[in-house]
């Protein structure tokens, strides 16, 4: 790529924490020597949460166009949506329609830069999924297309890029998961778990890996039940699913391994023994991750380190995000930490830049 990539960032709820930590992570000034971050929310929240993280003198660049920002140190340029009236009376750290609706226009919009190629790629901040859907609800598709109702961000992505086969990727540093299913109830989750599904997602899972530079990557497939069903005793998922689907994806070439037990493939790809791992459902590869990358500082009582970065798979578009919720007991204290979303911009660039590298070579069509 001749330029620097163009990363397209929502401000997440504006009564959560987002605004702030993209406040705090646009002074990281070595970001601008690799992309030009523009965010797509509302000014006038954003100069709110530079007061709160101590940053008053940053200049908050209102754009009309991706073609307006500066993208200069020191200015946050930010595609201004006017989407909260009166920020004063607006409450920071509760769920309302208000917060929703702006979380949601963001992503709409962010995806409409996307695939009209204004941004090379879109990194998104933290929405309420209650507050979104309130709004939703409460607008009955008014400004939504019609629709009424998302799971959240990866559901928004797959509609509004008409993609079907698409899987939710979180990764911290060399430990990365991938899910067949996310968000459904976990007896729901046990039914999604098919050959078809599983295959899918290794395929997903395997190209994933190699845009990140990954030449030859190892999947592990982690079981489903204690001990991978041990031969059916405690379920049969592995024999009739998991195993079928892992067969077929060797033969296509992918070096793909298991049914691995889940109480021991993280531990074993911590140890750099895969390059990332398909998990069966949401909490299995979310607790794993988060573990390690989310720390407590007990005598502080604070945040020591909140990372991760969740990474929607399958799209014509990047998506890059946050790997933690909203922070409403946060918002407003100025104290959340940003290295997730400064995580995530590096990962949107680094994936921007190869798919520039793919197209230019004539791999992609």
């Amino acid at each position: 790529m001749s330029r620097k990539p163009v990363i397209g960032i929502t401000m997440g709820d504006p009564a959560g924490n987002g605004p702030e930590i993209t406040i705090k992570a646009l002074q990281h000034q070595d970001l601008y020597d690799h992309c030009n971050p523009i965010v797509i929310g509302d000014a006038k929240i954003l100069e709110q949460a530079a007061l709160f993280v101590g940053y008053p003198e940053i200049r908050i660049h209102r754009c009309k166009e991706v073609s307006d920002a500066w993208f200069t140190p020191g200015t946050v340029d930010v595609i201004h949506m006017d989407l909260i009236d009166d920020v004063t009376a607006f409450e920071i750290g509760k769920v309302s329609i208000a917060g929703g609706n702006a979380a949601f226009q963001c992503v709409r919009k962010v995806i409409q830069l996307a695939l009209k190629g204004k941004v090379d790629a879109t990194c998104t901040n933290a929405l309420n999924k209650e507050a979104m859907n309130k709004a939703l609800a409460a607008s009955k598709g008014e400004f939504s297309d019609g629709y009424t109702h998302f799971d959240g961000h990866t559901e928004i992505y797959a509609t509004y890029t008409n993609t079907e086969k698409y899987a939710m990727m979180l990764a911290y540093h060399d430990l990365r998961v991938i899910h067949v299913s996310t968000h459904c109830s976990l007896r729901e989750a046990c039914s999604r778990v098919k050959a078809g599904r599983v295959l899918e997602v290794i395929e997903i899972a395997n190209k994933a890996c190699v845009e990140i530079g990954i030449e030859n990557p190892r999947i592990a497939v982690a079981g489903l039940n204690p001990h991978c069903g041990e031969n059916g005793i405690f379920g049969t998922e592995e024999i009739e699913e998991i195993c079928p689907a892992i067969e077929k994806a060797k033969k296509m070439g992918i070096y793909a391994i298991g049914p691995v037990p889940p109480d021991s493939v993280f531990s074993e790809a911590l140890g750099g023994w895969y390059d990332i791992v398909v998990c069966m459902y949401h909490d299995q590869g979310h607790i794993p991750l988060k573990t390690v990358g989310f720390v407590y500082d007990r005598g502080k009582q604070t945040w020591k380190a909140v990372e991760g970065v969740n990474i929607t798979l399958g799209l014509p578009i990047i998506r890059t995000s946050v790997d933690h919720g909203t922070g409403f007991a946060l918002a407003g204290k100025g104290v959340s930490n940003e290295v997730s979303l400064v995580n995530a911009i590096d990962y949107a660039v680094h994936m921007a830049l190869h798919r520039e590298t793919e197209k230019s070579n004539g791999r992609r069509k």
